[in-house]
């Protein structure tokens, strides 16, 4: 039995962390059973969540966390796709998750409503005379990555570019190589999924929302691997947005 380890549910998500996700579609994916426990990301051998632990071994990342299912269980999350798509599957992850995934942090952390209801609350335990400065160094981290220099329009100016080449590749299909999802059909759900929360409002979900076929491929893949979760996005968009 794997031991999943992960921030738990949370932000209108099945789970907090896109990352957490990803590992655990592809489980979900793999067949392979597991159970999941919610852990603090100082007690992954990284300091951060996901990590898994298969009979004692314990692997961090989610990247290598698929790299050892792959080579442990026998799965190949890419089986039918030819060296192109496999390379191609490659770039797209890199983006989503290297990216893409900045534009999508600076929305929850950066700004100061999401900031509050959601990544704040992952400080409720410091202690009250110091939790105010640990929010603020917490924020000025993430301002100090290459993403966090950039002023809010060009932030979203480079998440649509991301959501714009996603959407092509998908086009009309199901998945985002044919008829079956593959590995980084996991990473786009997690990070898609992560931005149209309604949760949380913002410019980056708006212009998501425009793209009615990563909507719907939201919706299906949620169907799919988190039938018992409470989700129509499809539905909701077709709603005004809150002011």
């Amino acid at each position: 039995m794997i031991t999943l380890y992960g921030a738990g549910e949370g932000f209108g998500l099945p789970e907090i962390s896109p990352y957490v996700t990803k590992t655990e579609v592809q489980l979900k994916m793999a067949c392979l059973a597991y159970r999941k426990v919610r852990a603090r990301p100082d007690e992954s051998p990284k300091g951060q969540v996901p990590f898994i632990d298969a009979g004692g071994v314990r692997i961090a990342d989610s990247t290598f966390i698929r790299g050892y299912i792959e080579r442990t269980y026998g799965v190949d999350f890419d089986e039918g796709l030819d060296p192109a798509q496999r390379a191609q599957a490659w770039a797209v992850e890199r983006m989503m998750e290297n990216h893409y995934g900045w534009t999508l942090c600076t929305e929850r952390w950066l700004d100061p409503e999401n900031f509050a209801k959601g990544p704040a609350h992952f400080f409720d335990g410091a202690p009250e005379g110091v939790r105010e400065m640990v929010l603020e160094e917490v924020r000025r981290n993430v301002r100090a990555v290459g993403i966090g220099r950039h002023s809010e329009l060009e932030v979203v100016a480079l998440a649509v570019r991301s959501l714009a080449a996603v959407s092509a590749i998908l086009a009309d299909k199901p998945f985002l190589f044919g008829a079956r999802p593959c590995g980084a059909d996991a990473t786009v759900f997690a990070m898609l999924a992560g931005t149209l929360t309604p949760f949380f409002t913002g410019e980056i979900r708006r212009r998501a929302e425009g793209f009615g076929n990563l909507v719907a491929y939201v919706d299906r893949l949620m169907a799919r691997f988190y039938p018992e979760f409470e989700w129509d996005l499809e539905s909701s968009v077709r709603q005004p947005m809150a002011a």
